[in-house]
Formats: structure tokens, sequence, C-alpha cells
């Protein structure tokens, strides 16, 4: 028992200063939550800007490259390295607040070109781009079970060309069959495609016309 009375002693205050000392240490650590993971599939660098600005205050954002319906290797690259420099401007910008992540998925656009060939006459926003969808949403589930993610959606939704409800049901879809939730994002709304233009001038962004495929480069 003295042994025990002589260690309590030990870690007992002895004044009021101590203990306002410590108190003075706890306060400057820091107590906040640790946010929740998203990987954010992203087909170029014009549609990631508004979303990563959108989900960056609240979650721990990881963009995911992965595009193999853009069949012409020098529009792949070139969207995928413009992407890479908006996330480089936008952490300098905000080193202080948060940091997002880049990775890159396989670039495998003959297993596209396989899938989407027998619907080549579809039109823009037919069963060939429901093809183009689950593919690479299904990549970005995959990837954000691998990786231990909380959430995994896309930037795809920011495009007033993409019928977000089939995007929504996609998602819904494939979180039944794997660990994260698909995160419920219509970046469309509060002027999403519209910030993400002013943010692709701020930044100097290349801005494609067209979607990425081949059937929709003929198509425009």
């Amino acid at each position: 028992m003295a042994e025990k009375s002589e260690s309590a002693a030990n870690i007992r205050f002895t004044s009021c200063d101590d203990i306002s000392a410590l108190t003075s240490e706890m306060q400057s650590v820091n107590l906040a939550p640790k946010k929740p993971s998203v990987l954010l599939h992203a087909c170029c660098g014009p549609c990631a800007t508004s979303c990563v600005e959108r989900l960056a205050p609240d979650y721990a954002v990881t963009v995911y490259y992965y595009n193999p319906n853009i069949t012409d290797r020098e529009e792949y690259y070139l969207r995928r390295d413009t992407l890479k420099h908006f996330i480089d401007e936008f952490n300098k910008e905000n080193a202080a607040l948060y940091t997002v992540s880049f990775i890159e998925g396989a670039y495998d656009s003959e297993r596209f070109i396989e899938k989407a060939d027998p619907l080549k006459d579809e039109p823009e926003g037919g069963r060939r781009c429901d093809v183009c969808f689950s593919m690479r949403l299904a990549e970005t589930a995959k990837m954000a079970a691998k990786m231990e993610m909380d959430y995994f959606t896309t930037t795809m939704s920011v495009s007033p060309h993409k019928d977000y409800e089939k995007i929504k049901s996609l998602g819904s879809m494939l979180e039944q069959d794997i660990t994260p939730n698909f995160l419920d994002a219509d970046f469309k709304k509060k002027n999403g495609f519209g910030r993400s233009v002013e943010l692709s001038k701020k930044y100097g962004l290349y801005r494609q016309n067209f979607c990425g495929c081949d059937y929709a480069r003929a198509a425009k």
C-alpha cells in the first residue's frame, strides 16, 4: 500500500499553477474530429475544381483519375496533367487548411472499346454512356474499398450534360456490394458548373470540348 500511495503522490498537482499550465497545453492540441475520407473520381481538371473546393472543408479528399474512355492517348495525358496542375495549385493556396491527394488508375482503353464499340451508333447520353459511367464508377468503388475509404463519388455529376439520377442509381447499387458508401453529391447544384468555369479560368486550365471517347468527339 505504501508503494501505491507513493506512486499516486508522484502524479498529484502541487499547485494551481501546475493545473493552469496543463490546461493551457491541452488547449493547444488540435482536438478536431477526424474527417471522413472520400475517393473522388475525376474525369479532368475543370470538372474537379468546384467539386474539390466543395468537399475539402469536410472530407479528406483523394482524387482518382480513371478514364479509359479517353481513347486518344495525347488527350488522356493532357487531361491528367491539367488535373494534377490544379491539385498542386489548390494545395499551395490552401496549405494551412487541407491537402488533397491524387492517384491514377490503369489506362485500359482497350477494355473500354470492347464494351462500348457494340453501342457505337448510340446517341450521346444513351446506353454507351451508361456503360462508361458504370465502368468508371465501379473501378472507383473498388479502389475506395482497397484504400479503406469511407466514401466514393464522382465529378461527372458537375456536368449539365450528365444525368445525375443515373449516376446516383449506379452508386447506390455498387455500395450494396462493397464497403464504402456512395456519397450522394450532385455537384452541378449550387452553381457547381458555373463555379468550375470560374475556377478553370483562375487556374488557367485546359478545357476540352468533348466528353472523352472518340464516339463523342465524332458526334460534337
